[in-house]
């Protein structure tokens, strides 16, 4: 019998590690079995993959689109990464490139108006099924968890720029 290995990362803590690390374990664990969903459904219901719907997402954000590199820089990924997206993408219709005024090296990426479509259905559905992820908590569940995890944000932000402003 093959185990998760999602499941296996909480499973990975015991009683006597810290609480911290515990909670740590069960954000991942949360994170990476919601993930799993997604991804299971883009693939069966759209026939794509979580880094095809990411690229159109930010590319949703910008009608006017965006170079390759500043594609590149939003997803966290190489710029080979984005390109045989795109590759894939423009091949289908979804999204289309544009030379870049004043550099004859860039190319500007920006949704078609089938690709705003398809995308528009997508994000439809990517949101009803992160809504079922929560199902079982109460508005005020959901509340109270987005505020905690705000004061985590927020603490981790500082403790960065403070590591930041000493790696100065």
């Amino acid at each position: 019998m093959n185990a998760d290995p999602t499941l296996d990362l909480e499973a990975r803590a015991h009683s006597e590690h810290a609480q911290e690390l515990r909670l740590w374990l069960r954000l991942l664990t949360c994170s990476q079995l919601i993930e799993k969903r997604v991804r299971t459904g883009l693939r069966e219901q759209f026939d794509t993959t979580l880094p095809r719907f990411d690229l159109m997402a930010q590319l949703e954000r910008h009608p006017e689109g965006l170079k390759m590199k500043e594609l590149s820089h939003r997803l966290m990924v190489t710029g080979g990464n984005v390109t045989g997206i795109t590759d894939q993408l423009v091949g289908e219709g979804l999204v289309e490139r544009t030379e870049v005024d004043g550099d004859r090296r860039a190319f500007r990426v920006r949704l078609t108006p089938r690709g705003h479509t398809a995308f528009a259905e997508m994000a439809l559905q990517h949101e009803q099924w992160i809504v079922q992820a929560f199902e079982g908590m109460s508005p005020r569940d959901l509340d109270q968890l987005h505020k905690l995890l705000g004061k985590v944000k927020q603490h981790q932000l500082d403790i960065n720029q403070r590591l930041g402003a000493a790696a100065e």
